[in-house]
């Protein structure tokens, strides 16, 4: 009897690890996007892991929580993240990549793998057999309604936004200045600073420019995530909310004359009472995005407003921010933590779709999925990770917390068991979590098919 293929829905990059685990454990595999016959109101391309926000995975150092779950997926043989690895930019202490590159690369390579077919087509139903659900938060209607009807809930929701990006040629050099935060690591970010009297005026325009306007049933039922506010919000939660928030000005000095009797360099620097910085998004370093500026203005505000930015007079925008619904189950009730939902195990979620926050999250949520969907079909147990993994830790939260209350989970130290001991030292307690995840990882993987290590 011919053996039955997985099948992944979704070509994001949950949907991309998990084919690809799956193909890499030796099963067959059917990776179902709906692009380019559909595409949801923020994609742009036909490419898998296209990245419709940030080109940023977040912080590299895997004494951060971001990093240490990409040095556990780079271990375990993450296909998205070592596509990351290869298409990086400069970003500071950031894992940023060529968005073009490391998109058009994973489509690519996926193409050519012998176990996993493309079908280029939209599901509009779950299918039987064992099959990874990694269709995000912009699910289509129909799947989205075959889902209501098999969990019997309704889903949760909240609003993303994506933030600007202008041509690097378009900045004024003269004002914006190349630096990161503290002159950790490379000078990556360009920053445009702001006197007093900007900032305020930056400010005030922002309270009141005019929004896209929501539809009833949006209004009514979304939420923001606060990890991804868009700016106008924050301007409007008061005068120096921006300030402690992407516009923070502490670490960023720009370089000024130093004075003739050569006193300190320190008081050659002239300091700023707000910053914003501009991160670039390609290598050739011809486009950089706004960091922290997810907006949902109209597009002529954008233009007007943002170009108040001292260095963005001329700007020349090449995309406008945009704001979507995202969607996610309730995945408290609904998954166990080895990411199989309970009320048929042999189909499987991974992405925002189940309430985990970021691109890096995503790609865990799908090498976990993609490797347990393999394991069905092999006859053997799913894989649970440890909790005191990043990986793991994340994947027990979205299945054991409150479900009244639950809402998209990025990593972070938070969710991650006691050490047992206090240390108050933040950086050497953030390096044993660390040390300890990474450990555990090795124990983890022993005994598993794990060629990568």
């Amino acid at each position: 009897m011919e053996k039955q293929p997985i099948q992944v829905i979704g070509g994001g990059l949950a949907g991309t690890e998990a084919a690809w685990q799956i193909a890499q454990a030796g099963e067959p595999v059917i990776l179902h996007e709906m692009r380019p016959k559909r595409f949801s109101p923020a994609h742009h391309t036909e490419h898998f892991a296209e990245l419709v926000c940030s080109n940023s995975f977040g912080a590299m150092a895997s004494d951060r929580a971001t990093g240490l779950l990409h040095e556990e997926l780079r271990r375990l043989g993450s296909i998205v993240i070592s596509k990351a690895d290869e298409h990086v930019v400069p970003a500071g202490g950031a894992l940023a990549v060529d968005r073009g590159q490391f998109s058009q690369d994973l489509t690519e390579t996926l193409a050519r793998h012998p176990l996993i077919e493309i079908r280029r087509e939209e599901v509009r139903s779950i299918p039987e057999g064992i099959v990874v659900l990694a269709t995000g938060p912009l699910t289509g209607p129909d799947l989205a309604a075959d889902l209501h009807r098999f969990t019997g809930m309704e889903y949760l929701s909240f609003f993303d936004a994506a933030s600007p990006i202008v041509v690097g040629e378009s900045i004024n050099r003269d004002i914006a200045f190349l630096a990161s935060r503290y002159d950790k690591g490379e000078a990556a970010y360009l920053n445009c600073p702001m006197n007093k009297e900007q900032y305020l005026r930056f400010w005030e325009e922002l309270r009141v420019a005019e929004q896209v306007e929501l539809k009833d049933f949006e209004r009514e039922t979304a939420k923001f995530f606060e990890a991804c506010l868009p700016i106008e919000e924050l301007a409007r939660r008061g005068e120096d909310t921006m300030r402690y928030g992407p516009l923070k000005p502490v670490g960023l000095s720009s370089p000024s004359i130093l004075p003739a009797n050569g006193e300190d360099e320190k008081r050659g620097r002239e300091r700023h009472y707000a910053v914003v910085q501009l991160r670039q998004e390609d290598k050739a370093g011809q486009l950089w995005n706004l960091v922290g500026f997810q907006t949902n203005l109209r597009w002529s505000e954008q233009k007007r407003i943002f170009q108040m930015i001292p260095g963005l007079e001329n700007a020349e925008f090449v995309r406008l921010g945009v704001m979507h619904r995202n969607t996610f189950v309730n995945a408290p009730q609904l998954m166990f933590p080895t990411l199989q939902f309970k009320q048929r195990p042999t189909l499987l979620g991974a992405g925002q779709l189940i309430g985990t926050e970021g691109y890096t999250a995503a790609a865990a949520g799908g090498w976990l999925a993609g490797r347990n969907a393999a394991r069905l079909a092999l006859g053997q147990e799913p894989l649970t990770a440890p909790s005191t993994m990043m990986m793991g830790a994340l994947f027990e939260f979205i299945s054991s917390a409150s479900p009244k209350h639950f809402q998209p989970m990025p990593p972070n130290f938070g969710i991650l068991p006691d050490l047992g001991e206090k240390i108050k030292n933040k950086q050497e307690r953030y390096g044993r979590y660390r040390d300890r995840s990474l450990a555990d990882l090795i124990l983890f993987s022993s005994g598993l098919e794990f060629p990568h290590l």
